[in-house]
């Protein structure tokens, strides 16, 4: 057996954890933290010892296994906070100075980025896929803790109001103890339109400002707005019949609150900043004027123009609040004016301000301060906060298309007809001006809600600003018609408008975006967009706005085809689409649809994005962020900073860096990967697809049923009532695996693909040099290091065909012994994460604070599929999902 270094214990997990102790001993009493401590004991002990019997812990009595779970899930996320803190998730090399420094001693020339810049767009994109356990009052407390803990690092004694930091600290891990750790209710909409809003408005509002001015010095000037964030919270209706146009109007509406109310707060203070006098300094013409027309008349500001003309911009913005969300400021002020048009307005006043206060003491007040960060956030947000997306599955799209066209009398059955015909008839509608909605059809609710949205949608531009919905994301796109059957439904909201007059070219003010999901659809996908761009008033349309969104979907196609194959195909079609764009003159902008866990595109993105295709990045880029990712990248300004920042920078050298591998070196590993692919495609879909009984293997070894009971999304967890694996959405398909401590997803068929392929030199240096097999290969390597064989058969052992449930987890587990092998050989290691010390000893640290979980889970869940009925064996099970999944971070 190999030896394992030992752990180094972060100090700030063994000053979480013993107040945690505390807090058990002094709540729940000797006996509870006893129990606790023996279970942790041993398993601690063995897995120092290697041993392979693991303890029963059958006889732990109910009320006592609900806080068993219950402080292990706390140790987990305290651990969680420490990590962060102590930078074990940071990455070298990930700040902009950095990729700045290497360009230049790369040779590449300054003007060159900043040109790349001043064309960039870098977007995390939330979204309120169901992969978060937590409770939002679990997450502020845990963020109250790491502000404490800042305090304490400086080596404050004292809150602000006094109290002692190490007893606040204590009394945060108490009233975490004490608190409900699962929701009673379902998420609603405007449930998950709250939990994002409170990112945005905490986090990304204040950081990116911020950072922006970092960056500003790094580079020596005033770069672009590139980075900014997005939403589909609101807006997204695939598969969630509760996203409509009300929950789309909120969305818009609190967004446009929170950023006005922002802006209300800012100029507020620098009101109280800025008490430049007249007789001090020479004022600009342009302050002078703004003053004039503030309305201001106090007499203990006339000599004060700068606080006069901010009263002014004040009640403006005040004014546009209750104009944008029908809500008076909540600090109205003395004045009153009129509500700005638009941002460009409020921003051109501010600017004016600022330039009035360089234009004197030799720039004294021209650095940025808290005047640059406001004018920086009006432009990155707006009246809108972040753009939201709207998105909708192509076949209830085709079905709305062909009612619209039934009810008005154009086609009868445009369901019948094929690719060809349906295309014709589109566009034939496409160039008229008139709608084809009218008041006497009888239209299904489903085709109504779709028109209600696009006319939300239209009136949120006239209102909000066109920044605030650009992009109409197709899921499940297979044909051209599929995106035109969403412009069909966009122009009857007047969103897409036909040429009107001789050479007239068509307007689309909403984006249709094709989202490939599937290995044959992302295999299709430059097909379709070759097609797509052959249409002469689609060509007219996309050249006019210079760039093309494509979407890239990680979770399906990895469900439909397994890991590899389906990393594989992605990076196939985005280097695929690339001529295809070339040779239409249109910018393609990639969407990559990632999750949290490996399984589902997760893992790096620093690394990910710099894995990139040669030329697909482009300075443009859209990445969604989801479930645990969103608070375990954002749940501070710290966190938000270095994970934003990883993604501009990543960017940057994705776009400019020359490239690392040789055309040669290129067209070697492509073909080896092609072959890895087909082998581990092979495998991945005998298993999972070859015999019809897999799909209640799953459902009996894993608690994918029980996942559905947790209340952690608005969305229901399959398409349809069909219990198919087809069917079934990714998020609970990967979930459900790392509950069972399989991670099936992360791995399978690969450890067949690399045993088998003959060339093992070529596969170590695919590994060593390589970006895209040694990102694919370390976050696999992560997926194994987090897996726990011996574990998952206990979780084996609950399904009911046993001939069937031994030869499959048979399977399983020799290939995943194949695999381990597998990697270690091409990475040229001992063992997992020998070359990653600081993650491998983060995962071995909390290990032994899962294995009990899955202990006690396994046997909740065998006593709740026998038919006991005591409420706190189904409590206890979701108890233990969540406690999991938080000592797990990104298991969905």
């Amino acid at each position: 057996m190999i030896a394992l270094p030992p752990i180094a214990n972060d100090p700030d997990i063994r000053f979480l954890g013993a107040m945690l102790g505390e807090v058990i001993r002094g709540y729940a009493g000797e006996d509870t933290y006893a129990t606790i401590e023996a279970i942790r004991r041993a398993s601690v002990d063995r897995r120092r010892a290697g041993e392979a019997a693991m303890p029963d812990l059958s006889g732990v009595p109910l009320d006592r296994t609900l806080e068993v779970v219950r402080g292990f899930m706390l140790f987990s996320m305290l651990a969680n906070l420490a990590e962060d803190r102590q930078g074990a998730v940071a990455e070298e090399g990930a700040d902009l100075a950095s990729a700045l420094g290497r360009l230049r001693a790369e040779g590449v020339d300054p003007g060159l980025v900043r040109d790349t810049l001043a064309n960039a767009l870098v977007a995390p994109v939330l979204t309120a896929h169901p992969t978060e356990v937590r409770r939002k009052s679990m997450i502020d407390h845990r963020n109250r803790i790491a502000a404490l803990m800042a305090l304490r690092d400086a080596g404050t004694a004292e809150t602000s109001d006094g109290d002692l930091v190490d007893d606040a600290i204590r009394r945060q891990v108490a009233l975490l103890w004490q608190t409900r750790a699962l929701r009673r209710e379902r998420l609603v909409v405007t449930d998950e339109v709250e939990t994002a809003l409170s990112y945005l408005r905490d986090v990304f509002l204040p950081a990116l400002p911020a950072l922006y001015a970092r960056w500003d010095r790094a580079l020596g000037e005033r770069i672009p707005s590139f980075l900014r964030p997005g939403s589909w919270i609101g807006g997204d209706r695939d598969g969630n019949p509760f996203v409509t146009a009300d929950s789309l109007q909120t969305a818009l509406a609190r967004a446009a609150e929170a950023a006005i109310g922002h802006y209300l707060d800012a100029v507020h203070a620098l009101g109280a900043e800025l008490s430049v006098a007249a007789a001090q300094a020479p004022v600009d013409e342009e302050v002078l004027r703004l003053a004039a027309q503030s309305g201001d008349t106090a007499a203990s500001r006339q000599d004060e123009p700068y606080r006069r003309a901010l009263s002014g911009v004040y009640a403006r913005l005040a004014a546009t609040h209750l104009t944008l969300t029908g809500r008076a400021a909540p600090r109205p002020g003395s004045q009153t004016g009129a509500a700005y048009a638009d941002p460009q307005s409020l921003r051109a006043d501010l600017v004016a301000i600022a330039r009035g206060l360089a234009a004197g003491g030799g720039g004294a007040l021209a650095s940025g301060g808290a005047l640059g960060r406001l004018i920086r956030a009006v432009d990155l947000f707006g009246f809108h906060l972040a753009t939201l997306d709207l998105r909708q599955n192509s076949a209830v799209l085709e079905r709305v298309a062909a009612e619209l066209l039934r009810e008005a009398g154009v086609e009868p059955d445009y369901l019948a007809l094929d690719e060809p015909a349906r295309v014709a008839a589109l566009r034939r509608e496409l160039a008229s001006p008139r709608p084809l909605r009218t008041r006497f059809g009888n239209y299904s609710d489903e085709t109504l809600g779709e028109l209600a949205i696009a006319a939300a949608a239209a009136a949120a531009h006239a209102r909000y600003g066109p920044e605030c919905i650009r992009q109409h994301i197709v899921s499940m796109t297979k044909s051209v018609s599929d995106l035109l059957e969403v412009q069909l439904l966009l122009k009857e909201a007047g969103l897409y408008r036909p040429g009107r007059g001789e050479g007239a070219l068509p307007t689309a003010a909403v984006m249709a975006v094709p989202l490939f999901e599937t290995i044959e659809d992302l295999e299709a996908g430059p097909a379709i967009m070759r097609a797509w761009f052959a249409l002469p008033e689609v060509a007219a349309v996309t050249r006019a706005r210079g760039d093309q969104e494509v979407m890239i979907g990680y979770s399906d196609s990895n469900k439909d085809g397994g890991y590899l194959t389906s990393t594989w195909a992605l990076s196939k079609a985005s280097a695929a689409l690339l001529p295809v764009f070339e040779a239409s003159g249109v910018r393609l902008q990639l969407f990559h649809g990632r999750g949290g866990a490996v399984g589902r595109g997760g893992g790096s993105a620093f690394a990910a994005i710099r894995a990139q295709p040669r030329g697909t990045v482009g300075a443009r880029i859209r990445i969604t962020e989801q479930g645990e990712v969103i608070a375990g990248k954002y749940g501070t300004r710290a966190s938000a900073e270095a994970n934003l920042e990883a993604m501009a920078s990543a960017t940057l050298l994705a776009t400019l860096a020359p490239p690392q591998l040789s055309p040669a070196a290129n067209e070697r590993f492509a073909a080896a990967m092609e072959s890895l692919s087909a082998t581990a495609f092979a495998a991945y879909r005998d298993l999972v697809y070859g015999d019809d009984r897999f799909r209640t293997f799953f459902r009996q070894m894993t608690p994918v049923r029980e996942i559905a009971d947790l209340n952690i999304g608005s969305r229901p967890a399959s398409r349809t009532r069909s219990d198919r694996i087809e069917d079934l959405r990714a998020i609970p398909w990967v979930f459900s695996w790392a509950q069972a401590r399989v991670m099936l997803p992360g791995w399978y068929g690969v450890g067949q693909a690399l045993a088998e392929f003959a060339d093992k030199g070529l596969l170590a240096e695919m590994a060593a040099g390589w970006p895209l097999f040694a990102t694919t290969l370390a976050n696999m390597e992560q997926v194994l290091a987090k897996s726990d064989i011996a574990i998952a058969a206990r979780y084996a052992a609950l399904v009911e065909d046993r001939a069937f449930a031994d030869r499959t987890f048979g399977q399983i587990a020799d290939q995943h012994a194949r695999t381990i092998e597998a990697l270690l050989a091409a990475t040229g290691q001992s063992r997992l994460l020998e070359k990653s010390p600081r993650l491998d000893a983060s995962i071995r640290l909390r290990l032994p604070y899962v294995e009990p979980l899955n202990l006690l889970q396994v046997e909740l869940l065998q006593r709740h599929r026998t038919g006991e009925d005591d409420p706190r064996i189904a409590d206890g099970i979701l108890l233990s999902i969540n406690a999991i999944a938080t000592a797990l971070r990104n298991s969905g």
